[in-house]
């Protein structure tokens, strides 16, 4: 469900075909971060054991974070020409992950599955990076800064599952 670019124009000095690619590899990052954001806020509510209320309250400012993220990819969208899709389908239909698969769970559980969630992501935005090197230096330099925050949020929880070696115990 790619509406890619509608309008007749786009940012000055920016072709319509760049701004197309630009708005496709952008759309995947805005998919990545709604789903990023329900994730952390359904881990939120979900996290128990030892630790839980410093998960609980660790996750609600990356929420923040990642939702003002979703919003700047969103209006750099618009500014393209293009029209930003953030319905619950649109999530569902372009995501190209699995769905988070942990109900009710230990700190240890969540953290191990969300560092994976992030190494999905973070991945996903260094890619998004190369590609727009070449097509647009404005929307590489606002990935490149998210992304610098999202590594930050993926530190916050491989401390709480590594070991004093440095090992990953999840």
């Amino acid at each position: 469900m790619s509406t890619n670019k509608v309008a007749e124009f786009t940012a000055p000095g920016m072709s319509n075909d760049k701004a197309s690619d630009a708005i496709s590899i952008l759309e995947n990052r805005m998919v990545a971060l709604l789903d990023l954001q329900l994730t952390l806020k359904h881990i939120h509510w979900n996290v128990v054991g030892p630790n839980f209320i410093g998960v609980h309250e660790m996750l609600d400012p990356q929420v923040e974070v990642v939702r003002e993220m979703t919003d700047t990819i969103a209006e750099r969208i618009a500014t393209l020409g293009g029209v930003p899709v953030g319905t619950p389908a649109a999530i569902v239909e372009r995501r190209t992950w699995d769905d988070y698969g942990v109900g009710k769970a230990l700190v240890s559980d969540h953290l191990g599955a969300l560092n994976r969630v992030y190494d999905g992501v973070n991945a996903d935005h260094r890619q998004a990076i190369e590609k727009l090197s070449d097509i647009d230096p404005v929307s590489e330099d606002m990935i490149v800064s998210q992304l610098a925050d999202l590594e930050q949020f993926q530190w916050f929880v491989r401390a709480h599952i590594e070991s004093s070696d440095g090992a990953l115990t999840k």
